[in-house]
């Protein structure tokens, strides 16, 4: 058994097909799922969905792409369930120079009011990063100052893991790695060690090479678990209770 530590499954992609989506994943040995919201209706949705789904835990932010327009509206819907126990973590926040969806002094701004929300609340945060490396490093070194932070998706370069892992902080891989091109990112997952690593889907995003073009669903893990496996020599098994314990351990479940 091991956990997707990372998927959205109160999007509308996936929501009106919860109870299948979570069928396959047990059958595919997941034990439990982190959801991630990011709006008010993906954050109302997983409210109801645990209650229904106790595998199921939730992580809420805006994300940087849309704290431009979401941000001072969403940031209190936010607050008050992280503060009402309904949220395991923090995010995903972060920084986004890639797409550039939302002026990088927002994505600033937003970053350190969730840093600190989650420094007051002692709750562990979720960060997506792309493109941002070194702005994240000097705002988490001088706002947050924790090793309670976990970098999804993680799609740096041997260098950036190794600032990474300098601080403490956990790297999560998707099915990126997987990918016939994602040499680099492989190299990443070689120098991390396995009590630093968890694995995620990001559904119904970025299928792995295998389901490429398809809609990602949590029982998609294996195959990335398998191929971390592979690169870590380690059996499946053992990266299973590994990356298991870890996401138990990063998200207090």
């Amino acid at each position: 058994m091991f956990i997707d530590s990372h998927a959205h499954l109160t999007c509308d992609e996936l929501y009106f097909n919860l109870e299948a989506i979570l069928q396959r994943a047990s059958e595919a040995g997941i034990q439990k799922v982190i959801n991630i919201c990011t709006d008010k209706v993906t954050l109302e949705r997983g409210i109801i969905a645990k209650k229904r789904f106790p595998m199921l835990y939730n992580v809420g932010s805006t994300t940087p792409h849309d704290v431009e327009k979401l941000g001072e509206s969403d940031f209190p819907l936010f607050e008050e369930s992280a503060r009402n126990g309904d949220l395991v973590a923090i995010g995903e926040t972060g920084l986004d120079y890639y797409y550039d969806h939302s002026p990088k002094e927002k994505q600033h701004q937003y970053l350190i009011r969730y840093f600190h929300l989650a420094k007051e609340l002692n709750l562990p945060v979720v960060i997506h990063c792309r493109d941002a490396f070194d702005d994240l490093f000097k705002i988490a070194d001088k706002e947050y100052g924790s090793t309670q932070l976990l970098l999804h998706c993680f799609t740096g370069n041997v260098n950036e893991a190794k600032e990474v892992l300098d601080r403490g902080w956990t790297i999560s891989f998707s099915g990126i790695v997987t990918f016939k091109r994602s040499d680099e990112l492989r190299e990443a997952a070689k120098i991390t060690p396995i009590e630093r690593m968890v694995v995620e889907t990001d559904s119904p995003y970025l299928a792995p090479q295998s389901k490429r073009g398809k809609q990602c669903e949590p029982a998609f893990a294996r195959e990335t678990l398998q191929l971390l496996a592979d690169l870590k020599g380690e059996t499946f098994e053992s990266m299973a209770k590994c990356t298991r314990n870890n996401t138990i351990e990063f998200f207090n479940l």
